[in-house]
């Protein structure tokens, strides 16, 4: 079992409480008026639909959906809000991303720089550690909603790639271009998503043990917690029970 799927586990539980506190909501309205730039329709828009399922999933209110739409196609006024992709290294070496949406890349770079620096790591120039990441669909299903066997069969016959279970939970990985058939032939099969998202994933893993790991545990938070980030992706591998201690 790789640490990394369980970290991926342990940060979908935390996102209650994130929805309890409407951070959930900012993020997500965010990546909404971002993904309407290209489209309002979400019907020829797929990152728009991966973006609207998402918010309906925590119960966003049909009306904030449609605002934000409105504004990403510039039928209402917004602020401009930025995408960057920031690149780095953590405690032990970890490969770091983390996806930002701003609408002040001045304070919002420098308020990252200072969280690798605070924990040991380090921001390197756009390129850096990209390249040792995949975009996939990455889906999580609870272990005891479906077996193995037939979510496998499930999973191959809608264009998915491979499943992987951390104890608790189904990993579904697909191409981007596989997300939407996987996620409606579980929903024909009544099987229920715990979470479904986009996600950047690593191709090469590296072990983290002790300071390191928890230095990299205490920057992997800051970083989710900062107002302007959207998402989070690091290669680093920690063991199981470790990882449980240390986030707990």
């Amino acid at each position: 079992m790789s640490g990394h799927s369980k970290w991926a586990t342990i940060k979908h539980k935390k996102a209650a409480t994130d929805a309890k506190r409407g951070k959930i909501f900012t993020r997500l309205i965010k990546e909404i008026t971002i993904a309407a730039r290209n489209g309002g329709d979400p019907d020829g828009n797929p990152r728009l639909r991966t973006a609207i399922v998402a918010a309906k999933a925590v119960s966003m209110p049909a009306d904030n959906i449609k605002r934000a739409i409105m504004r990403g196609t510039g039928e209402l006024e917004g602020g401009q809000i930025d995408e960057i992709m920031y690149e780095g290294y953590g405690p032990g070496g970890a490969a770091v991303l983390v996806n930002v949406a701003t609408d002040n890349r001045n304070r919002t770079v420098s308020e990252v720089r200072h969280i690798f620096s605070k924990q040991g790591g380090n921001m390197g120039q756009e390129g850096s550690v990209a390249w040792m990441f995949e975009r996939k669909s990455q889906i999580l299903i609870e272990a005891g909603k479906i077996g193995e066997e037939k979510l496998m069969d499930l999973v191959l016959e809608s264009g998915g790639d491979d499943i992987r279970n951390d104890g608790e939970q189904w990993e579904v990985l697909s191409a981007p271009e596989a997300h939407e058939p996987v996620l409606q032939a579980l929903a024909k099969a009544n099987v229920t998503t715990a979470a479904a998202q986009i996600a950047m994933i690593p191709k090469n893993l590296v072990k983290l043990e002790g300071k390191n790991a928890a230095a990299m545990l205490r920057m992997a938070e800051a970083l989710e917690e900062h107002d302007d980030v959207q998402s989070v992706y690091s290669n680093f591998d920690i063991d199981e029970k470790e990882l449980e201690a240390l986030a707990s």
